[in-house]
């Protein structure tokens, strides 16, 4: 027997009739006659008896129903999950992020999401990029948002948007600031470098060794978290991403964008055997309206 004569026989069980399991699975009673005829040929056994217009099960109906009741439950929930992925209801997302993205436009996109996807359960953590790769062969996570590409790296990405680097400083430190900064305005003030902190460290000294421009490193430090508390003791002023810059941001302490403009991309993402599923993919969409705004 295989799941549709097992759906038929089920139907017909429990309904006591042919009209019935028809109606039940919205189909023709002559195609739920010939389904249970061809059953019972396969079985080699009789399943009902045809008395008043009903059908009666037999004692081997009676038994073999038992198995077949617990294969319809597992098919019930196997099409029920497959319907709470469809709307997005029940599913786990195990989402990492770089610190500096889920400081603010992580949690803001999981919120919104959420807001129209009841049921949903997110796990999330953070990711540097040297750990990138190990987290999805692991399969701690099954997306994870960064800057960078791995090169030659078995991966595949979505690309969700850019950020571009910003100046984070105190406002009493630099109150005529104009719209975008050029970085020649920074040479002679107290800077906070974070020159050797992933893909963004090497775009901004890459920048740096452009311009021929020396600036007056005071403090050299390894996590946008340090740079950005340290500014707001004063120390200094430093160079992050937006997305860190933007979470930072408190009375007292303001950014503005470099000119020229030093952007990079945001990427999602996933191991090429393990691609997102449809409720991924509508969380990646949430996710880049939250980095476009």
């Amino acid at each position: 027997m295989n799941l549709r004569h097992i759906e038929i026989f089920h139907a017909v069980y429990v309904n006591g009739s042919v009209s019935g399991a028809a109606r039940a699975l919205n189909v023709s009673q002559p195609s739920v006659s010939k389904m249970l005829r061809h059953a019972e040929s396969l079985l080699g056994f009789q399943l009902f008896h045809r008395t008043n217009g009903r059908l009666v099960p037999t004692e081997d109906a009676h038994t073999l129903f038992t198995e077949v009741s617990e294969i319809q439950d597992r098919v019930y929930a196997l099409r029920e999950a497959g319907r709470n992925l469809k709307r997005g209801s029940g599913g786990m997302l195990k989402v990492s992020a770089l610190p500096s993205l889920a400081l603010n436009a992580l949690p803001t996109a999981v919120a919104r999401f959420m807001r129209g996807h009841e049921g949903v359960r997110f796990d999330l953590q953070t990711v540097h990029h040297d750990d990138l790769l190990r987290k999805l062969y692991e399969r701690e996570t099954d997306v994870a948002i960064a800057y960078e590409v791995p090169h030659a790296a078995p991966i595949g990405h979505r690309w969700l948007g850019e950020g571009e680097l910003v100046v984070l400083y105190r406002e009493e430190d630099m109150p005529d600031a104009p719209p975008r900064i050029e970085l020649e305005r920074l040479r002679g003030r107290p800077f906070i470098s974070l020159a050797n902190s992933g893909p963004i460290g090497q775009l901004f000294s890459q920048e740096l060794q452009r311009l021929e421009l020396d600036l007056d490193e005071v403090i050299s430090a390894r996590t946008f978290y340090i740079a950005t508390a340290l500014v707001a003791q004063g120390v200094g002023m430093t160079v992050v991403d937006s997305f860190t810059a933007q979470a930072s941001l408190v009375p007292g302490l303001a950014m503005r964008p470099l000119k020229p403009q030093l952007t990079f991309d945001v990427h999602a993402m996933f191991l090429l055997n393990r691609p997102p599923t449809a409720l991924a993919t509508d969380f990646l969409k949430t996710l880049a309206k939250v980095i476009d705004a």
